[in-house]
């Protein structure tokens, strides 16, 4: 079997690519390189020239010779390499007619947890959505921000008494609100200094959350190994990153205990299997990043499936709804708050044939949030 064709294909605010066998069997990926999907969408194209007329089985050759080629890296490259690994598997799982998680050692688990996105520009809304997680059978609730989720066209300034006593007070009220039924997922967005993570993180320990996500920049591991070391919270962080080797230094700077690659952003379905192995020895626990399409969210479930240390899964609310619905065909079935392990062939998951005409690519502005005083926010 032959590659003959890769498509990229920027639908709404996604970018996919398809991958095409002289066997007529098509495979799907995602990029998960969201904010920059110009750049990675070029570097797919790049790539595809490489892959024709190749046999796309050679699924971790072609992923070296994508990774090492020219030696210049980064998460635009990162995304395209991504969605080309999954795409490969998905062709591969499709070839022996069994889901990708049975080329991978089979089934850990029939079901994956996931956690439920709620949102809230004040804290009554977010409360109200931990709420309605919890009524719809989710047991946990994440992209839960006690920051709150405020506009970045607003100029910022707040004390830091005000910040830090007003973020632990919202805290306190949605664990008042779901009672010990829901685990709450704490999302900081880097927002925090590592002093200030450290000292909000001290202040929401009565509340037992299940993790604290990216209390800072993803950009020091050592700092982030600081705050780990002066709290007694979970640390979660590394949807930013996108090698094997940043994980490595994280997981033995000690400074996560749940890991959170992006399947569409670290390697793909390959690279993400490997960051699980090597969190694995470090009795960490892995936390996938999906923020994006069904197809994200179909990638994920395949490793989910597969890997001894799947902690959960963030799931994207509005999958059911368009576009995201409109966009896929056979998009994963979630019951009381799992998602059901698919059994289809490869990843399970097709793009609707009308979805590039109905959908044109939405593009992302430059920009970002600003203090009063006229510098730049980190949101």
């Amino acid at each position: 079997m032959k590659i003959t064709a890769v498509h990229a294909l920027p639908i709404d605010r996604y970018l996919f690519v398809q991958i095409e066998t002289d066997a007529g069997i098509t495979g799907l990926g995602e990029s998960g390189t969201w904010g920059h999907l110009e750049a990675s969408q070029a570097a797919m194209e790049k790539f595809g020239a490489y892959l024709i007329g190749e046999d796309p089985a050679r699924i971790e050759h072609h992923w070296n010779v994508m990774y090492r080629t020219a030696h210049f890296r980064g998460s635009a490259i990162m995304g395209a390499l991504s969605a080309i690994d999954i795409a490969l598997w998905d062709i591969k799982g499709k070839q022996h007619s069994v889901p990708v998680y049975d080329l991978l050692g089979g089934k850990c688990r029939d079901k994956a947890r996931v956690y439920y996105h709620v949102y809230g520009r004040t804290i009554a809304e977010q409360v109200q959505g931990c709420i309605e997680a919890r009524d719809l059978g989710f047991t946990a609730v994440g992209h839960l921000n006690p920051l709150l989720d405020e506009g970045r066209d607003e100029p910022f300034f707040k004390t830091h008494a005000a910040r830090i006593g007003e973020a632990a007070d919202n805290v306190r009220q949605y664990r008042e609100a779901v009672g010990t039924d829901v685990d709450l997922c704490i999302e900081i967005h880097r927002q925090l200094t590592p002093a200030e993570a450290v000292v909000l993180a001290r202040s929401i320990e009565p509340y037992h959350p299940y993790f604290y996500e990216d209390p800072t920049l993803p950009d020091s591991f050592d700092a982030m190994a600081q705050i780990a070391e002066k709290i007694g919270i979970p640390i979660a962080t590394g949807e930013r990153l996108h090698t094997l080797h940043e994980f490595q230094m994280l997981l033995t700077r000690g400074a996560v205990q749940y890991v959170r690659p992006d399947v569409c952003l670290v390697g793909g379905i390959s690279g993400t299997k490997k960051i699980a192995a090597l969190a694995e020895a470090h009795y960490v626990g892995v936390v996938p990043h999906n923020p994006l399409s069904p197809v994200s969210t179909a990638a994920c479930l395949q490793v989910a499936a597969c890997i001894p240390n799947f902690a959960i899964q963030e799931y994207p609310i509005g999958e059911d709804r368009p576009p995201k619905s409109e966009i896929v065909r056979t998009a994963a079935q979630c019951e009381q708050g799992f998602l059901i392990i698919p059994d289809a062939p490869g990843i399970g998951i097709e793009l609707m044939p009308d979805a590039a005409a109905k959908y044109p690519p939405v593009p992302r502005p430059t920009g970002a949030r600003l203090h009063v005083d006229g510098s730049v926010v980190d949101q």
